[in-house]
């Protein structure tokens, strides 16, 4: 081993890095604690934890003042795995220690991939009402669909992201060029005159009755942001027309007729489709009694697969998830008497924590135990001498 590398292998396999390592988790920590205040679990989530640096905006320019969560936990991973090989011989009397190392491994590896993978996603039914899509908590789309044929609807979608972009989109299954001219992140339609909207810039649909009022963005856990934007449609023959799009549930798709063809355009929560639908067929709101205080709320569903493979009632309540498909349906809320809303997640390490937990648990269990036998045994060994 020349010099170099072993000046790698002793700097990754130090204790002081470890220390190092282990104190700058607690300043973000305690950092991404503070700031939780305004910025809320999720955006705190993406800004120190899921990231290789905490960014601080110069103007218009991200520096990066802070390691974050990525880059800790990986130099964490390596040097765990580096002192794992180098300094932790397997045998007998370090097998508790092993186990512990490879729990913690497994749990720093589960937490990246949880990170990576991980999707979180409402599903909200009333009663008697079937959807095979749920609708995100964060992201947004602007939604294009055909509505010629009425037993088929054909829709294209355009993530948020890009028309925030700004740029002309053109899809092969659209007869005319998507052109976004405003974009506002967050944004309300005003019922009354307390609040000035900006001057329209509509020709076509609800745009010409009403406008929209920029919002600043919202990073409260129980608030979402509603972005709002003018879209401008460019056929062959020149402009169709231009529309405000909004992202508020309460505000159904807007409709219009080109080259001979029925067309419709939202702006909507991102949708997460599956080959399976969900029915409610009952909503239960238990209540303590002579108290409006929630005790239990429970929902009864119907799984349904197009082919009949699966056909089946599940109930669905706190602490009872339903697991199908990689997905996990939780009982999170609800609106009135009658609709449900559903925290649907996606995450394909959800195994690893608990199988870290249990190697954790077992190699402290087996170390405490090897140290306490060759503790009886000494004190045996003296009281023999003693005697």
């Amino acid at each position: 081993m020349n010099e170099v590398t072993r000046q790698f292998r002793d700097f990754f396999v130090s204790l002081k890095l470890t220390i190092v390592l282990l104190a700058l988790s607690i300043i973000l920590i305690f950092a991404a604690t503070v700031d939780q205040v305004n910025l809320g679990i999720w955006a705190v989530q993406q800004k120190y934890f899921h990231s290789l640096f905490v960014l601080w905006r110069v103007g218009d320019i991200p520096v990066p003042v802070f390691p974050g969560g990525y880059l800790i936990g990986g130099f964490l991973l390596i040097n765990l795995i580096s002192a794992q090989v180098y300094r932790f011989k397997l045998s007998a009397k370090k097998s508790g220690i092993w186990l512990t190392h490879v729990g913690l491994i497994i749990l720093l590896i589960g937490e990246l991939l949880t990170g990576l993978w991980q999707e979180e996603f409402a599903l909200r039914l009333d009663e008697g009402q079937s959807k095979n899509y749920s609708e995100s908590y964060r992201f947004n789309e602007l939604a294009v669909t055909e509505t010629t044929d009425a037993a088929f609807d054909d829709v294209v979608v355009i993530p948020e992201k890009i028309l925030a972009r700004g740029e002309a989109i053109q899809h092969a299954k659209l007869p005319f060029r998507i052109v976004p001219k405003l974009y506002y992140p967050n944004a309300t339609i005003p019922e009354n005159d307390s609040k000035a909207p900006t001057p329209s810039h509509a020709t076509k649909g609800i745009g010409l009755q009403v406008g929209v009022v920029p919002l600043p963005l919202t990073y409260k856990q129980d608030e979402r942001n509603l972005p709002a934007a003018y879209v401008e449609l460019v056929g062959a023959d020149g402009l169709i027309g231009t529309w405000l799009v909004y992202a508020n549930p309460g505000m159904p798709p807007q409709r219009f007729e080109y080259a001979g063809r029925s067309w419709k355009i939202a702006l909507r929560y991102e949708r997460n489709y599956k080959p399976f639908s969900l029915t409610l067929l009952k909503f239960s709101n238990d209540r303590y009694a002579g108290t409006a205080i929630p005790k239990n709320y429970s929902s009864r569903i119907r799984l349904n697969t197009p082919e009949g493979r699966d056909d089946r009632e599940v109930l669905i309540y706190m602490n009872n998830p339903l697991r199908y498909a990689g997905l996990t349906f939780y009982q999170a809320s609800f609106d009135g008497p009658k609709t449900t809303i559903l925290q649907v997640v996606r995450n394909p390490s959800w195994q690893m924590p608990y199988i870290a937990c249990t190697l954790m648990t077992l190699g402290l269990l087996i170390q405490f135990g090897i140290h306490l036998v060759a503790f009886i045994a000494r004190r045996r060994k003296i009281a023999a001498v003693a005697a």
